[in-house]
């Protein structure tokens, strides 16, 4: 008979999956033997736990598909917290191997003891604990389907000794997703159909839950007469080759997209739980549909909510409409985000002085494959990356958009990667974030992922000095006294480059993208250039004005010169 450790990688391989990334210990020393004697199943070796679970969360962003991740008892699996609260909040199945001190020592306070089912339950949709062998392989096979069908993470707490002894039962359990199809009642349908003919102007609102429903969401654009906004997650499914799209909003976002929404009668929004309230149209209806009943009304006042996937409701609700013949919302709306995306488009030119890192994230764009994965890190790269690059219907973009961690990108990079060693994966590295956990250089080396990054190094943590101007506070424990990363990337074993010049960029990237292994390009990025929200409030403008001068009285007023000059382009 196997043993239980054995049973649970058995039935990791029969579910198809490949890798189990983690860090040993001795606690995990049973399941560590039994993937080394399963053929079928890589174990990725990290440098830090959270990288870990970072790199399983990217592996199911890209798949869809349940991925693997493991951790020793006490502070190790503590480590993979903040990777599983990532993968938790974007919604991607995820199952941790979270290993626990021997059973006979719980609640003894023993070496390393700590509570892992009262950690981890916040982070996940199941989280429970294997106690004797006659509990699997029932309680792994509740674990994988719960994080399959929820779309979230699955934490299976396993004591050392009990993966060691052997199991009850050989059963392999094999687990398959459903695939319900799921809309609204026909009366929720005629009201919604009701409400939006009888609205003049009508604008979508479009999140990650439109993917798989492009065709409908613009059918239903062009029966409304509906410019389409979209959400940064819904970015990669909507805007590509879409003649209704008017661009982004929110703090992310660009004016045409944040004034679609505000002058609409009707605002219908598609698989999306848009954060922003201060964003919402003010006096418009409010039409949501999600799949998920709970998200309903969390944001705004709605005057109907209803749950169902978009492709099937949007293609129910759809023969129930009256095309809008006015067109004059549409038209000016889309007049407008033309005029917004030129202006964006100006800021990508690179003119004297330091690089910019729109030009920056527009040569990236322009020189990547096709079918590149991009993962830009929380901060300013998420917002050049929004702003400044094309996600065509091959592309992904993916990153730490709900959760928003910094030193996120590089880690989903090294799990997308893995899933496929010959399709390019591009991160465009914070400098921040990247010297948060520099161990995954390593890890790209070790397994010989040919993960490209780019880092934006400003040396400063430059969306909290974006932030702080905006609260009128001076910037203050932003900078950073950064390596040369090109050199640092060459002393671990990658191709590295460092770049500050505009004329030596292009060939850097070129060589970089064309390597075959691990690269990183540093790119020496201007520090003052500001990235404008597309609503800038009485409060923040007041924020701006007391930053200044707070900033002169400082002593620092040749930084309000460097300010201006940077942003020129975006103030005349």
């Amino acid at each position: 008979m196997a043993t239980i450790a054995e049973n649970i990688v058995q039935t990791l391989a029969a579910n198809g999956i490949q890798r189990i990334w983690g860090v040993p210990g001795d606690s995990l020393n049973a399941v560590t033997d039994a993937v080394r004697r399963q053929k079928d199943i890589e174990w990725m070796l990290t440098r830090h736990e959270e990288e870990a679970a970072f790199a399983a969360a990217g592996e199911a962003a890209l798949t869809g598909e349940l991925a693997v991740c493991a951790g020793s008892c006490g502070p190790g699996n503590m480590h993979l917290i903040n990777g599983l609260y990532d993968a938790h909040r974007s919604r991607v199945p995820v199952l941790a191997i979270a290993a626990h001190i021997p059973t006979e020592e719980i609640g003894s306070q023993y070496f390393q003891e700590t509570r892992p089912t009262e950690l981890f339950r916040d982070c996940a949709v199941f989280c429970e604990m294997v106690l004797s062998p006659e509990q699997m392989p029932r309680l792994l096979e509740i674990a994988m389907r719960t994080a399959i069908e929820k779309q979230g993470v699955a934490v299976l707490v396993l004591t050392g000794d009990t993966a060691s002894q052997d199991a009850v039962s050989d059963r392999v359990p094999e687990v398959r997703r459903s695939t319900p199809v799921t809309v609204p009642s026909p009366a929720e349908l005629q009201e919604a159909a009701d409400t939006l003919n009888s609205c003049g102007n009508v604008t979508i609102l479009a999140g990650g839950g439109v993917e798989g429903a492009r065709e409908e969401v613009l059918a239903l654009a062009d029966a409304l007469g509906a410019p389409i906004v979209h959400a940064l997650r819904g970015k990669e499914f909507i805007e590509w080759d879409n003649p209704f799209d008017v661009g982004m909003t929110g703090l992310l976002g660009f004016a045409s997209g944040y004034r679609a929404m505000e002058s609409c009668d009707a605002l219908l929004m598609l698989g999306t739980d848009f954060p922003y309230q201060q964003f919402y149209p003010e006096k418009a209806k409010i039409l949501q549909i999600d799949i998920r009943g709970e998200q309903l009304g969390r944001r705004a006042p709605l005057t109907q909510g209803m749950v169902g996937g978009v492709r099937e409701t949007a293609a129910a609700l759809l023969p129930l409409l009256e095309r809008k013949q006015d067109r004059t919302h549409l038209e000016k709306s889309l007049d407008h985000y033309r005029r917004t995306r030129a202006q964006l488009d100006d800021l990508e030119k690179q003119g004297p002085g330091p690089i910019h890192p729109q030009h920056l994230t527009h040569l990236i764009d322009e020189l990547a494959d096709e079918d590149a994965v991009f993962l830009p890190d929380v901060g300013t790269p998420v917002i050049w990356a929004s702003r400044h690059l094309q996600i065509g219907p091959r592309r992904r973009l993916i990153g730490s958009f709900w959760h928003g961690t910094m030193a996120a990108a590089t880690p989903l990079g090294l799990g997308a990667q893995a899933v496929d060693r010959k399709r390019q994966v591009v991160v465009l590295a914070g400098d921040g974030g990247l010297a948060m956990m520099l161990g995954e250089l390593l890890t790209a080396v070790q397994h010989k992922l040919p993960l490209k990054i780019v880092v934006f190094n400003n040396a400063a943590l430059s969306f909290v000095e974006v932030e702080m101007k905006a609260a009128g506070i001076v910037n203050f424990g932003t900078g950073l006294e950064n390596p040369d990363f090109g050199a640092v990337a060459q002393a671990v074993g990658m191709h590295g480059e460092s770049v500050s010049r505009p004329e030596d960029l292009e060939g850097a990237l070129r060589r970089a993208f064309a390597h075959d292994g691990p690269a990183l390009v540093s790119v020496a990025v201007d520090r003052q250039e500001l990235s404008m929200p597309p609503k800038i409030d009485a409060k923040q403008a007041t924020g701006f004005a007391l930053y200044a001068l707070r900033t002169v009285i400082a002593g620092n007023g040749r930084e309000l010169i460097d300010l201006a000059k940077a942003n020129a382009r975006q103030l005349l």
